[in-house]
């Protein structure tokens, strides 16, 4: 797959059977259709479904970052904001194919949800030290 930020070759990662696109370039990473879930889930993070499924209903968000095309059908993604204090800006295929997550964006997510989740923080840090190892994400 081609990385829709910097257009090299995606490398895939595995993390609990869960198949990731990760381009080593410029450490983003690809989450198609359903796989942002299942990660979440990997973490016991199980309340996150209405906070997803707000995404793809989202108004698009005002940026000045590059416009970006789904990897998958090719057609512009619309940049939505997820998270608070700090918003996270992500790629969101309208089509439904999937989420585009700039390097370390992934990691601020997981950070925002898991802080209001402390029962789980010991497979919680286990995977954001899998991001940090794998993805080149701050932690």
């Amino acid at each position: 797959m081609i990385c829709p930020a910097c257009k090299n070759d995606m490398i895939v990662v595995e993390h609990n059977k869960i198949e990731l696109d990760y381009c080593n370039n410029c450490h983003g990473v690809w989450f198609d259709s359903g796989e942002l879930e299942l990660f979440l889930l990997s973490m016991y993070l199980d309340k996150v479904g209405v906070f997803l499924s707000n995404i793809l209903n989202s108004e698009e968000a005002q940026s000045i970052e590059q416009i970006r095309k789904c990897p998958i059908c090719s057609k512009k993604m619309k940049k939505a904001t997820i998270g608070k204090q700090p918003e996270i800006l992500i790629d969101v295929c309208q089509r439904g194919d999937g989420l585009w997550f700039d390097s370390g964006e992934i990691t601020s997510l997981i950070k925002q949800i898991s802080g209001k989740k402390p029962e789980r923080a010991d497979t919680q840090q286990q995977v954001l030290e899998f991001l940090g190892d794998v993805f080149k994400a701050q932690k």
